[in-house]
Order: structure tokens, then C-alpha cells, then sequence
């Protein structure tokens, strides 16, 4: 019970160089971030630092000191992505500074919602300073999510203002969700360093899920499987962490060079790895150089940095607009997200924020240009956990929760619950091992088999049916086998076909003469049951006739199938009816059993006739053979 009260959550300290972020971080956590040799002699944070805030019981709080300077904002950008609550600093003595005004928009691109402002420096102003400051801060945030953010002035230093600022942080967070603790477990790596005598040691925030000690995990996008063997939250062992911690996991089974920061460590296969992605774009509030089609551009996404092209599909020139921009972006690396995760988007060459957004399907494939595809990527924008899941279902046929949960980045509650709705309202269906698809899927594969049925009905009329596997392989281009197998099933009880052995055929369908040639086919088959047992090989009733040979062929098979005539040899049939009057003729006049001379004087039937005869009635377990001696299998009534 005391676990589901706990709550935990990530501040972030944003703000221009030098404008005091360090110093109040220390005053909050009585913790120095600077940590870097070079960051202290030059009194700037160039890597991310952090430190543990004390607040009320049940409430764990890390603070994230971002670096400030401008060449550093990639850091910053990794810093921020999993911060619940941000901290603007802003110096009393300078005021807003352009590094501020970056930091602002980055931090609404990430979709950071809260944000406390805290004037610092205080001791060097007078109140009328002050007062002017304050004034352009809130003139400068009147138009962003932060236009109703709390003030606090304070000095880090002398510790005016400190318990004020912590008292805001906590009334803050009292009114925040907490993060999905009960999803699967991600990490987006920012750190990685190496400790003598435990080995690779990564850091980051907790995005969603819980980790344990001795857990196997997975560093993606490389696939590499390691295992955690401690765990630590600002140096203090635990057994575990979860969502909005901030944690660093000793990891067993990679060495320090095959990790690096924006990799992600993830405890299940729900994860996609993905080099494409289709975004909602928001640009910067100025204006900047235009971005042609396919230019070069640097993502931020979590913790990791890659370059890539940017896709539109309804421009070929991106310029400042108030609207959002939905395209694509081709990476030239692999990346791990999911569906709603934020990224900032830069031009590598000159450096400078662009704008920033969220993914709306981690997934992305090739599109056409125009509003076809705009309209559907607005779809995927705007969609419920029953569209997206609809919409991965048309894109894939057949997913299984783990391909579900790639393919919609939906978390496993919400998954599991939409799909259980939609399978009492029938929109999907279930093929157990196999996963979900659409029951309009179903319908559609339904209508292709029973069209290839009646093709072949048409194609052959005198076969049976065609072979299963056969009529699976001709339509297992457009579909998954399991679709397929599990469609037939379907159709079964549903009383559509009907099955012999390995071969299906329509359910009304039965074998018959091919109207086309009838009339020919009966006038053979009536000469040879007029011949009996003196029939002439089988070939030679069609000399003259105009049938093709593989007509013949499908006349033979059909007649043999059906039982109408039986091989005596392999050139030579007789008609059912010899058969039938022989073998009647034998069973009256024999006993229990009888040889071949018997047989002969019986029949009157030629050894050109009479030994097939007796090996075909063995064949068909009418008789037994024992020495000379041929004995029926089941006693004469």
C-alpha cells in the first residue's frame, strides 16, 4: 500500500548561462551537479547534472541541472525530454536572453506543461529592477503555456527565497499525473560511463514501467541483451525504480564502447525499432531560412541525436507558420519511439532550432504526394485506440500484441482493453498463437477463396476439389497463411465448403461431365461398359475423337475417383458394372475361399483378364491371398 502512494517525478533547471541554475540547484539539494573537472574551473555545466530533492514523505523528486550555453543545447534537449516540471531560471541582473528564448520553445515542443519561474540573483537589483524584469518575463511568456506560471525571487547564495520556491515545486507536482509505472519498462540512455570493478553504468530518466535487479533488459536499437545487476537512485542502491525516477543501472553483459547516449534500455519486445517516422510539426514563432523538401535536418527525440531528410506531402518548402505541419522524417540511423513521444527538430548547417512536434506513427512507409496522404496521416493523428488499431490491422493483416503494441506505441492495458471491445463488437477476431485481424479481413479472404473455388470448378469439373495447400499458395500472396488456414476453418462451419481428405470444394459442388463435351465423354463411357471384360486398351477408345488429351486425362482421373470404372492394368479399364456382375458371380458360387482355377471355370475370363482381376480384388480387400489360395475377408450372407 505504501508503494502506490509513493510519487515520483523529474525537475528540469532551464535558463540562460551563468543565470544561477547550479547554484540553485545546490541551494535546493545541498548538492553540487558540476561534476566535470572543466566545469568547474570554467563555472559552466557542459553535462547533464542531478541531485536528489527532499520534499514531503512519499514524494521523490530529481532534479536535472541542464547545461545553458548554446553549443551545449543538444545536451539541454536530451536533459528536458523526461522532466515533469520545469524550473526557468532567469538572472534579475540580465534578464530574458536569447539562450532563454530557445530554452522556452524547446520546452513546449517536448510538451512540458509546467513551470515555475525563479528570478534569481535578487541581490543585485533593486526592487525597481526587479519589478521591471518580472514585468518582461511575463510579457514574454504571455503567449506560451507558461503565461500562468508562478514567481518566486530568490538568491541562491544568502537563501532568500528557497523554501518558498520548494513550497511551489510541491503544490505543483500535487496536481500532476503520475507517469504509466505499469507499462513496459524504457529508459532513453543519457550517460554512459564505466566504474572500476562493476563495469558499464547507464543513466537516464525513467520514461514509463518499473526495472529490477537481476532483470535481463535489451540496449536497443542493436538488440544487445544485458542484465541489471544494481540499481541506484542519486547513489543509493535500490531493488528497483520506475517511471519518473531518475536512475543509473549497472548493466552485466556489454562492454562501455557498444552503448551510448540515445540508445534505449527496454525489458520486452514491444518496442519498435524504426528509421522512418510520420510527425505533427509546430515551427518557431520567428522566422527562418525556408526548408526545402528532403533537406538534411538533426532530430532530437528522447535522448538520442540523428540526422535524417524531412518529407512533406502537401509543400516543397517549409516556411513560419502558425499551423502544424504533418510529414516525415527518413533517418539515417535507427531509432526507438512510440506513438506521442516529443522530438525538437534542427538544421545542422547554420545551427538553429526549427521547431518541434510529436510522432504520430513510429511506423512510417512511403507515401505519395498529396492530400490522399495528408488526410491520412490526419487520421493516424487524430485517432482513437480503436482507429490506430484498425489502422495497423489494414496495414498488417495480422499482429500479435507485440506486433499491436509496436505497431500503435498504445500501452499494454489500454491494448488488451480496446481489443477485448472490439472482439465482443466484432470489428477484429482472434487466431489463437497468432494474434488479431480485422473481420472485414476475413470477409475479404472469404470471397477471394470462394471466387479461386469456382475458377476451378469451372476449370476442372470432373476433379474432386483442389489440393488445400494448393489453394493456399494461390492466394498466399495477398495474405498470411494462418489468415488463410483459419479463413477455410470459417467457411467449413459456416457450411461454405466442404473438405475430402487434402482437397476442398464448394459445398453444392460435385464432380461432373464438362458440358462441352458431354456427349462425347458418355458415348466412351457407354462403349466400354458395353465392353465388359473384353474392354481394349483405354487410349484406343479415343482414336478419332476430338477430346484433347488432357480432357482424357481429366476423364480418367474422374472416372477412377468416382468408382464409375476400375485399372485392371496400366492400359487397361473396365466399367463398374463388369466389375460389380464378377465379383457377385464369385461370391455365389465359391465358399470361404477359392484358387484360380476356380476363378476361371466361374468367369470364363482369359489369365489376360482373370489375374488383374483377382490382384484388384485383393487390392481392394474384397479377398486375401494365401499361397494358391484366395480367401474373402468378411463371411458371404
Amino acid at each position: 500500500m505504501k508503494k502506490m502512494e509513493e510519487r515520483y517525478f523529474t525537475i528540469g533547471m532551464a535558463g540562460h548561462i551563468d543565470h544561477g541554475k547550479t547554484s540553485l540547484t545546490k541551494a535546493l539539494t545541498n548538492v553540487e551537479t558540476d561534476r566535470l573537472k572543466e566545469e568547474k574551473e570554467r563555472g559552466i555545466s557542459i553535462e547533464l547534472g542531478y541531485a536528489p530533492l527532499k520534499l514531503e514523505p512519499g514524494v521523490f523528486v530529481s532534479v536535472v541541472d541542464v547545461p545553458g550555453h548554446e553549443r551545449f543545447i543538444r545536451q539541454m534537449i536530451a536533459g528536458v525530454a523526461g522532466i515533469d516540471l520545469v524550473v526557468l531560471v532567469v538572472a534579475a541582473d540580465e534578464g530574458i536572453m536569447p539562450q532563454t528564448e530557445e530554452h522556452l520553445e524547446i520546452l513546449q515542443f517536448l510538451g512540458v506543461e509546467r513551470c515555475i519561474v525563479a528570478i534569481s540573483k535578487i541581490d543585485r537589483v533593486d526592487e525597481v529592477m526587479l519589478e521591471l524584469v518580472t514585468d518582461d518575463i511575463k510579457e514574454r511568456l504571455s503567449n506560451t503555456v507558461f503565461h500562468e506560471a508562478p514567481y518566486v525571487a530568490l538568491d541562491s547564495l544568502s537563501g532568500t527565497g528557497i523554501d518558498e520556491l520548494k513550497k511551489l515545486i510541491g503544490t505543483e507536482l500535487q496536481t500532476m499525473d503520475l507517469r504509466d509505472a505499469y507499462g513496459s519498462f524504457r529508459l532513453p540512455i543519457d550517460q554512459v560511463f564505466s566504474v572500476q570493478g562493476q563495469g558499464t553504468v547507464v543513466r537516464g530518466t525513467i520514461y514509463e514501467g518499473v526495472v529490477r535487479k537481476s532483470t535481463q533488459l535489451t540496449v536497443l536499437p542493436k538488440g544487445i541483451t544485458v542484465k541489471a545487476r544494481q540499481i541506484q537512485v542519486h547513489h543509493e542502491e535500490h531493488e528497483q525504480a520506475r517511471a519518473g525516477q531518475r536512475t543509473a543501472i549497472n548493466l552485466g553483459g556489454i562492454e562501455r564502447t557498444a552503448v551510448k547516449r540515445g540508445d534505449v534500455l527496454v525489458d520486452s519486445d514491444h518496442f519498435l525499432v524504426t528509421d522512418t517516422i510520420d510527425v505533427a510539426l509546430q515551427v518557431i514563432g520567428r522566422k527562418f531560412a525556408p526548408l526545402k523538401q528532403r533537406t538534411a535536418v538533426t532530430l532530437h527525440v528522447g535522448t538520442s541525436e540523428v540526422m535524417g531528410k524531412i518529407v512533406f506531402f502537401d509543400r516543397n518548402e517549409l516556411e513560419q507558420t502558425p499551423h502544424e505541419v504533418l510529414c516525415q522524417i527518413r533517418l539515417d540511423e535507427q531509432i526507438v519511439v512510440r506513438r506521442g513521444d516529443r522530438f525538437i527538430l534542427r538544421r545542422p548547417s547554420p545551427v538553429e532550432t526549427i521547431g518541434g512536434g510529436w510522432v504520430i506513427q513510429p511506423n512510417g512507409g512511403k507515401y505519395r504526394f498529396g492530400t490522399e496522404t495528408i488526410s491520412m496521416l490526419r487520421r493516424h493523428q487524430q485517432g482513437t485506440p480503436k482507429d490506430l488499431i484498425m489502422d495497423a490491422l489494414n496495414k498488417s493483416l495480422l499482429l500479435d500484441l507485440q506486433g499491436l503494441m509496436q505497431q500503435t506505441s498504445l500501452g499494454e492495458i489500454t491494448l488488451k482493453e480496446t481489443l477485448e471491445e472490439g472482439l465482443v463488437s466484432n470489428i477484429w477476431l482472434e487466431i489463437p498463437r497468432y494474434g488479431f485481424s480485422l473481420t472485414k479481413t476475413f470477409t475479404k479472404i472469404g470471397v477471394e477463396l470462394l471466387a479461386r473455388l469456382q475458377q476451378f470448378h469451372e476449370d476442372f469439373p470432373m476433379r474432386t476439389g483442389i489440393g488445400k495447400a494448393e489453394l493456399i499458395q494461390s492466394v498466399s500472396v495477398n495474405f498470411p497463411k494462418p489468415l488463410l488456414e483459419y479463413s477455410l476453418n470459417l467457411l467449413v462451419e459456416q457450411d461454405e465448403i466442404q473438405r475430402y481428405g487434402q482437397f476442398v470444394a464448394l459445398a453444392r459442388f460435385s464432380p461432373h461431365l464438362p458440358n462441352e463435351w458431354r456427349a462425347r465423354m458418355e458415348q466412351v463411357i457407354g462403349t466400354l461398359e458395353k465392353d465388359g471384360f473384353q474392354a481394349g486398351k483405354w487410349e484406343d477408345y479415343f482414336i478419332g475423337s476430338p477430346l484433347p488429351k488432357t480432357e482424357v486425362a481429366e476423364l480418367t482421373a474422374y472416372l477412377l475417383d468416382s468408382g464409375q470404372v476400375y485399372r485392371l492394368r496400366e492400359d487397361t479399364i473396365i466399367h463398374r458394372t463388369a466389375f460389380d456382375q464378377a465379383l457377385n458371380q464369385l461370391q455365389l458360387q465359391t465358399g470361404r475361399s477359392f484358387d484360380l482355377k476356380q476363378a476361371k471355370e466361374i468367369l470364363q475370363l482369359s489369365r489376360k483378364y482373370m489375374i488383374p482381376f483377382l490382384d484388384l480384388l485383393d487390392e481392394l480387400n474384397y479377398t486375401r491371398r494365401s499361397e494358391d489360395q484366395r480367401y474373402w475377408m468378411e463371411d458371404k450372407t
